[in-house]
This record gives structure tokens, C-alpha cells and sequence, in this order.
């Protein structure tokens, strides 16, 4: 048996496996001194280039095409950007109670994000939902993420004990906007190519967050926070994720079905307004912010990711087991499987 066909008996992102590693990596050795400032910068470059790649590889064309589904649109925004931070923020005052400061900040954060792309995608395809409805979603999603993430970190998060100041505006413009920007008018150029070359987009992107999250939880080895963190802090963290995701799940399906929506397009407000995505989290939590505190930050989203993974698989199943009627559906751990290789790891 091969080492793939070994992972893909594994029901767990094979991602999260390799974010486990840099961890494990980063409380053996952690980045000192020099090398800590040289991880700093190289960093802040994987990071722009990150955005830059998103900025070429997202069709403006495509997303305007789709917008005319608006209800559809709307809905998912609602979610994504209205309903969940507001989520959130009612359990913001009993997760500052029960848990750290920065663990707490972390599950707000986890509600203020956009949705993700490619997971978005395969999900709704494999459930049978409106897939073009999908890809436009969550390309909106992550293109006004962007600008609306920091916006609402600065209006409530800085608010519950974060790290968040005025200073990281200039820090966005410059390490996310400006590459971004510079990613959609070098689109016409090089987006063909980079369609043809994934695999180099996919190292990019997984590279970028592998490094800051080396880098924070290198920091925060250093810095000793993790002497403020137990086993029970962990518990409550993944209580919490589960709670949130299923309350989004539970209200999105509701709504979706109260207004009449087909079913495709259900699947596809379901699974669109319900995600969060790591790939973009990580990497703009480590501008957002600074210091040791962002490795506890980002430990709420780094478990939300995983739940909300077999929280949809098993859903994606159940959609797939009804609309084919008494025909075999595939285990959860298939449906894993199929979503890991539709996004190719992509997170």
C-alpha cells in the first residue's frame, strides 16, 4: 500500500497533520533571536505573495456573472459576515469567563472571516448542490474578506482584549491590499498560467501558513504561554467551535428552506455561509495580531477547521444519501477523501 492510499484511510485533513508537525517542530526547536527576526521576514514575503496569487487566480469576470443569483448571494453574506460575528459576540462574555484571553479573542476571530473557497466548492458538489452559486459565494466572500475581516476586527475584537491597533491598517494595505490589488491587474497575464501550474499556487499557500504558524507558536514557546493552557482549556475551546458551527448550520438550513430556495441552492447557502477559512485566517491573524498571543489565537481556528471538515462531510453525505434515494453513500471518510482531493489539500 502506498503512503497516499495510507492517508486517505486517515479521517483527518491531511493539512491539519502537517500544521501538527510545525508545532511538534516549533516546541523541539523554536526560532531564537536571529533566525526568529529572519522567519519574520520571510514571512511578511510568503504572506504578500499569498495574496498576490489570490488576487491573479480570482476571476472579477466570473464573480460579477454570478452575482445576479442574489438572493443566493445575499444570504451567504449574511451569514459570513452578519450572522456569525454576531454568534460570536453573544458568546464572547462566557468564553472570556471560562477561558484565556487570547483563546477567547480566538473563537470571535474565528466568527469574523470569510468563507473558503475550494472547500465551499467541493462540498456543495459532492451534496449535489448549485455549484457555479458555490464558486461565486465564496470567491465574494474572500474578495470582501479582504477589507471586511480587519474592518471587523478593529470595530469588536480590539474591544475583547486584542492586540489589534490602528498601526495594522497600514500593515494590510501594504502585506494584503497592495498585493492583492497587484495580483488582479497582473491577472490577464499570468492567471492562465497559474490555472496550469497548481501545484505551485497549492506550496504558496500551504508554505505561507506552515511559516507563520512555526513562527507564532515558535514565539509563544519562548514567551512560555503555553504554561497558561490545559487539557480542559482544549475541551472547551472544541466545545465552543462545535457549538458555533452547529447553531450556523442549523440557521442557515432554516432560513434557506423558510424562503423557498431549491435545493441546490440550499446546499449551497448551507455549506458556503457555514465555513471559515484557515487559509486566509492564519495568515492575516499573524499581521492582526502581534506578538506571542497570536499562537492562541489562531488554536480556535486551527480546531474549527478540522470539525467543520467532518461536520460537512457527514452533512455532504447525507444530502447525496436523500437525492439518490436508497443508493450506497459514501462513508464520512470517503467523503473526506473526495474533498481532500477536489481542493487538493487547499484549506
Amino acid at each position: 500500500m502506498s503512503l497516499r492510499s495510507a492517508l486517505r484511510r486517515v479521517p483527518v485533513d491531511r493539512f491539519l497533520l502537517m500544521l501538527i508537525a510545525t508545532i511538534a517542530i516549533a516546541a523541539v526547536i523554536p526560532a531564537r533571536g536571529e533566525v526568529a527576526e529572519a522567519f519574520d521576514w520571510i514571512t511578511y514575503g510568503a504572506i504578500a505573495l499569498l495574496f498576490f496569487l489570490y488576487g491573479a487566480r480570482l476571476s472579477p469576470k466570473a464573480v460579477w456573472q454570478g452575482l445576479l443569483h442574489w438572493r443566493l448571494q445575499g444570504l451567504v453574506f449574511l451569514s459570513t459576515f452578519a450572522f456569525f460575528p454576531l454568534v460570536g459576540l453573544a458568546l464572547s462574555p462566557l468564553a472570556s469567563h471560562v477561558l484565556p484571553a487570547e483563546l477567547a479573542l480566538g473563537l470571535l476571530y474565528v466568527c469574523l472571516l470569510p468563507s473558503t473557497v475550494q472547500s465551499s466548492i467541493a462540498f456543495t458538489s459532492i451534496a449535489g448542490g448549485n455549484v457555479p452559486a458555490a464558486l461565486t459565494s465564496a470567491s465574494v466572500s474572500n474578495l470582501l474578506g479582504v477589507v471586511i475581516t480587519p474592518a471587523l476586527v478593529l470595530l469588536v475584537a480590539s474591544s475583547q482584549g486584542g492586540a489589534f491597533s490602528f498601526d495594522a491598517v497600514q500593515k494590510i494595505a501594504l502585506q494584503i491590499l497592495v498585493p492583492f490589488a497587484a495580483g488582479q491587474i497582473a491577472r490577464p497575464l499570468i492567471g492562465d498560467w497559474l490555472l496550469r501550474h497548481k501545484p505551485l499556487t497549492q506550496i504558496v499557500d500551504r508554505g505561507s501558513i506552515l511559516l507563520v504558524v512555526y513562527a507564532a507558536f515558535s514565539e509563544g514557546m519562548v514567551a512560555g504561554v503555553w504554561t497558561k493552557l490545559g487539557l480542559g482549556d482544549l475541551a472547551t475551546v472544541v466545545a465552543f467551535d462545535i457549538v458555533i458551527l452547529a447553531i450556523v448550520l442549523a440557521t442557515t438550513t432554516f432560513v434557506a428552506r423558510r424562503l423557498k430556495f431549491a435545493k441546490p441552492d440550499e446546499i449551497a447557502i448551507v455549506f458556503c455561509g457555514s465555513k471559515k477559512s484557515m487559509a486566509t485566517g492564519i495568515p492575516m491573524a499573524g499581521i492582526l495580531f502581534a506578538g506571542h498571543a497570536m499562537a492562541l489565537v489562531v488554536l480556535p481556528l486551527m480546531l474549527f477547521h478540522q470539525i467543520q471538515l467532518f461536520a460537512c462531510a457527514a452533512l455532504a453525505q447525507r444530502y447525496a444519501r436523500k437525492a439518490e434515494g436508497t443508493a450506497a453513500a459514501p462513508s464520512v471518510t470517503e467523503v473526506v477523501a473526495q474533498e481532500q482531493d477536489a481542493v487538493g489539500l487547499k484549506v
